[in-house]
């Protein structure tokens, strides 16, 4: 077994990869189930199971890039080509992209931002067991996670919400680590 220090330095080894830095190959249906045991492994205050995964892969990914082009002219009939192609390819870099939604019970005893922090953890899980298992990825909303009727055409019900497209591959080429702050400027004590 490494030692503690290891795993430690394992830990402050993750980093996000650009999704147009992922490729081929991506991970695999046994892969992904792993990748999932290792989501649902998060705070739960409740035992809510506040989230579930959307698979988007192969030919779904191409289709969702459809989606978000009509879906981008209905919004802006004057959108610039660029921002439509950017849109059509949203989905195609990674291999392989994993929605995690929210699924909020309203009105229950523990509150929704809890249950909406959890399903970021799950988020957060699904990118740490990816590099534990070799491969890269990068967390991404933008507007289609926020778009009611983009989550409508994904099978949204009216108490879910996306909190992430997790993109996963194998990195092409290295990723260098973004500047981090310093986490002891971050801290004060209370004091009575």
């Amino acid at each position: 077994m490494p030692e503690p220090s290891e795993h430690f330095a394992f830990l402050l080894s993750r980093r996000s990869v650009p999704a147009r830095q992922l490729r081929e190959p991506g991970p695999d249906d046994r892969t992904i189930a792993r990748l999932l045991e290792l989501a649902v492994r998060v705070p739960d205050h409740g035992a809510l199971a506040p989230w579930r995964f959307l698979l988007i892969r192969g030919a779904a990914r191409e289709a969702l890039g459809a989606l978000l082009v009509a879906r981008r002219r209905e919004l802006e009939p004057e959108a610039a080509p660029a921002e439509l192609e950017k849109d059509r390819c949203r989905f195609l870099r990674a291999p392989v992209v994993i929605a995690v939604i929210a699924r909020i019970a309203r009105g229950h005893r523990i509150p929704k931002q809890e249950q909406l922090l959890s399903a970021g953890l799950a988020a957060y899980n699904l990118l740490l067991g990816a590099h534990a298992l070799g491969f890269a990825g990068q967390w991404l909303t933008g507007w289609p996670a926020y778009d009611g009727e983009i989550a409508r055409r994904l099978g949204l019900g009216p108490e879910e919400r996306i909190v992430a497209f997790v993109h996963l591959g194998s990195a092409d080429g290295a990723s260098p680590d973004r500047p981090r702050p310093d986490p002891r400027a971050l801290l004060s004590e209370w004091q009575p």
